[in-house]
């Protein structure tokens, strides 16, 4: 079952991000929390173990990973792989917003084709009004931003793609 204090902070969460529907199940309990205009706690009962999300209309498309697969995706992951192949993914390390810039009006902390060191911080992930600096972790070129500025991430999601030096 799910604590108050729990759902209370799931729904603040919720409430803040782009996020228009939220489910989780666990220990054979589900909670799901959608938000039409105000975010309202919708439905507990039992059910097996798993958790989605889905992302707001207006939102940018959910990741690959998160998607039902189709019968093409096997051939097309394939070439996706080998054109990763040799690069560092920069991943987050939690569930939260992404952001490019340290504010809104100020330049993005990377651009595509910028070096960076272990030390260079890339973007910040916001959880629960906490902002994240994250690092690059690696010394190398940015190839690629695989999300968007202001999208929810998942833990584990690839934010960054990096050629290592």
């Amino acid at each position: 079952m799910f604590k108050l204090s729990e759902i209370k902070e799931l729904i603040k969460l919720v409430d803040q991000t782009s996020i228009h529907e939220l489910e989780i199940e666990n220990e054979g309990a589900r909670l799901a929390i959608r938000k039409p205009g105000k975010t309202e706690v919708v439905n507990v009962q039992s059910a097996p173990i798993s958790h989605t999300y889905v992302p707001a209309p207006a939102a940018a498309p959910a990741p690959a990973a998160a998607q039902a697969p189709s019968s093409a995706e096997p051939a097309a992951a394939a070439p996706a792989a080998a054109s990763r192949a040799g690069l560092h993914e920069i991943v987050s390390p939690m569930v939260g917003t992404f952001y490019r810039a340290p504010s809104p009006d100020a330049p993005a902390f990377v651009h595509t084709g910028d070096k960076v060191t272990e030390k260079t911080v890339v973007c910040i992930l916001e959880a629960m009004k906490l902002m994240n600096p994250l690092e690059a972790e690696v010394k190398g070129e940015i190839v690629e931003i695989l999300v968007e500025n202001g999208q929810l991430v998942e833990f584990g999601q690839p934010l960054f793609l990096v050629k290592p030096e």
